[in-house]
């Protein structure tokens, strides 16, 4: 796969972003009603965000030796998925996600968060999963979005998904836990842009309902236009997903078919304005997880192909390279987040 090599290289990024905390942190619940417990912080060891590994990108190791992998390649904190396909099945979450969490807090890393498909109420397993998070000491977990029907008006379907994440605040204020809904751009997504996903959450209550915002799929929407939307949306941003990418004229596309698609590449060679996105996050106290993603592809020596770092299902996914060069990548992306994130103040 191409590298850049021009004046726009990541090393050259390096040397000019930093890193910063947004969005401040998760406003401290008032003991209301009785019946209602607040959200508590995460269990977190510094007051700075810290740097989080999605498990996604380890499924093709068992959980110890993915924890080894995490702490090799420097990662602080590791978000284990709760949904079908990953370490931890929904079935199995009140057995597997206490042993999982046990076992990476044995390593000296923090679970700030977990990422599931809960959307609404009425996702499989929703009260089982979050109960058992909660009895972790963990409040924070990545929900589910929708999909818009482009055949139909928007502004009712966005009503609709306003209320469904009305009725999961109330599960989430009984039990004490916070949803994070992610801003992902593929798929005509609700929320991708930013700007709906604010319009969807601003009035409710930041402590049981806010986003995880995803840089690389809100710029891929908004290009630009995102430094707007995570200030308008600053109070209910509670995880930052960051990634990096590029428009790229899709090979062949039919005659009637748009010509370009997001391509993601390492942090520091793609689009994403790291820079003042840190900055932000610095002037607005941000302190919860930067959920870091591998979504590109790299040349493996031997390969036809290039390999693909998001990988797939837990069981199915073996790892098309050596692992000490999968660690290299994941080191490699750390050392570009941590100098930019001391750089621009977000870490000490």
């Amino acid at each position: 796969m191409e590298r850049r090599t021009d004046g726009a290289s990541r090393r050259d990024a390096m040397l000019m972003i930093g890193s910063a905390a947004l969005i401040p942190a998760v406003a401290r619940a008032q003991s209301g009603a009785p019946a209602a417990r607040p959200a508590a912080e995460p269990a977190a060891t510094s007051a700075r965000p810290p740097l989080t590994l999605v498990s996604r990108h380890l499924q093709w190791a068992s959980v110890e030796e993915g924890i080894d992998v995490a702490r090799e390649a420097g990662f602080p904190a590791i978000a284990w998925t709760v949904r079908p396909g990953a370490h931890i099945e929904p079935a199995d979450v009140e057995r597997e996600l206490p042993r999982v969490v046990d076992l990476t807090r044995k390593a000296g890393l923090d679970v700030p968060m977990i990422i599931t498909q809960i959307g609404d109420v009425g996702a499989p397993r929703a009260e089982a999963i979050l109960t058992t998070m909660r009895g972790l000491g963990i409040s924070r977990y990545r929900a589910g979005s929708a999909r818009y029907d482009l055949a139909q008006p928007v502004e009712p379907q966005l009503d609709a998904f306003k209320a469904r994440l009305a009725a999961l605040a109330e599960l989430n204020e009984r039990l004490g836990t916070l949803a994070m809904v992610h801003t992902h751009s593929r798929g005509h997504q609700i929320g991708g842009s930013g700007w709906d996903m604010w319009l969807a959450v601003k009035d409710l209550d930041p402590r049981f309902v806010g986003i995880n915002f995803d840089v690389g799929h809100v710029t891929a929407k908004g290009g630009d236009g995102l430094l707007e939307s995570i200030r308008a949306a600053r109070t209910h941003v509670h995880a930052i997903s960051v990634k990096d990418f590029v428009w790229r004229r899709k090979p062949s596309p039919a005659a009637e078919e748009w010509a370009w698609e997001t391509h993601f590449v390492p942090p520091g060679e793609g689009m994403v304005n790291f820079r003042d996105i840190f900055r932000f996050l610095v002037e607005s106290s941000f302190n919860g997880p930067l959920e870091t993603y591998f979504e590109y592809e790299v040349e493996v020596p031997g390969r036809d192909q290039p390999v693909d770092m998001l990988g797939t299902d837990f069981g199915k996914w073996n790892l098309e390279m050596p692992r000490a060069q999968f660690v290299g990548l994941l080191q490699r992306d750390v050392g570009f987040y941590r100098h930019l994130m001391r750089a621009t103040g977000l870490a000490a």
